[in-house]
């Protein structure tokens, strides 16, 4: 089976972290391939970056479908364009905000998010309450972080996350830890390692739930709203998007 695992930020140093962490973690004949857009922000961390990425994100799922890929990881906490990708998509798309907050809650009866920028912390919410997890969320956290400082200093900016998980720890109530940031990844095993307790990175829970989906023989409902998108012209930039 292929697995296209897409950083919608065009940071390629972050690409070859998250799909190390990927490939760690996928089954013997899975296939990883990690990419990022051709054209998109250098880091997301807002509302507008997540709508600029969204183009870039969907053509990369438009080429996997015409590459033979069989399932898709959005490698973004915000899981920007993740409804729309499982649209054109024939097997599982998996957001990784999605897949860390659920496996989160099979290994704890609470979890903390930590992730980077307070501005991306209401994302971040809206995601718990769109996943049905805000029984099990006890709090959404940031370390004042911006995306390119994981991949400018990684020893420094360890330290600000374990800080900020061990201060979740202590205040929150929560058993587990989520990282609300892919360019997190590497960072995963020595937090949990540290902490003591379940870290989850969603691009290691995103790919082993897309890789059983599969195996289990699952794919993308094409029934109601994940339908293909109806033909009709679309104008401008996006002419070349029109669906059909």
């Amino acid at each position: 089976m292929r697995i296209k695992i897409i950083n919608p930020n065009t940071t390629l140093s972050m690409t070859a972290k998250i799909g190390a962490a990927a490939r760690a973690v996928a089954g013997p004949g899975t296939e990883v391939l990690a990419v990022s857009p051709a054209s998109g922000p250098a880091t997301i961390e807002g509302h507008y970056d997540e709508a600029m990425a969204c183009l870039g994100l969907l053509e990369e799922v438009r080429k996997g479908e015409s590459e033979g890929v069989d399932a898709y990881v959005i490698a973004c906490f915000g899981d920007p364009g993740l409804d729309a990708a499982r649209e054109i998509a024939r097997g599982p798309v998996l957001g990784v905000a999605e897949a860390a907050m659920r496996s989160a809650s099979y290994l704890a009866t609470g979890f903390s998010v930590v992730t980077t920028l307070q501005r991306t912390v209401v994302i971040a919410e809206h995601l718990v309450d769109k996943y049905g997890v805000r029984g099990q969320c006890r709090r959404v956290r940031a370390c004042e972080l911006p995306v390119a400082a994981l991949e400018d200093d990684g020893a420094a900016a360890y330290q600000t996350i374990l800080a900020e998980c061990q201060r979740a720890l202590a205040e929150d109530g929560c058993g587990a830890i989520v990282l609300g940031c892919a360019g997190m990844a590497d960072l995963c095993e020595r937090l949990q390692a540290a902490l003591g307790v379940p870290v989850i990175d969603g691009v290691v829970a995103a790919t082993a739930t897309a890789e059983a989906l599969l195996r289990a023989g699952l794919r993308t409902s094409k029934r109601g709203d994940y339908a293909p998108p109806r033909p009709k012209a679309y104008k401008g930039l996006v002419c070349p998007f029109a669906p059909g």
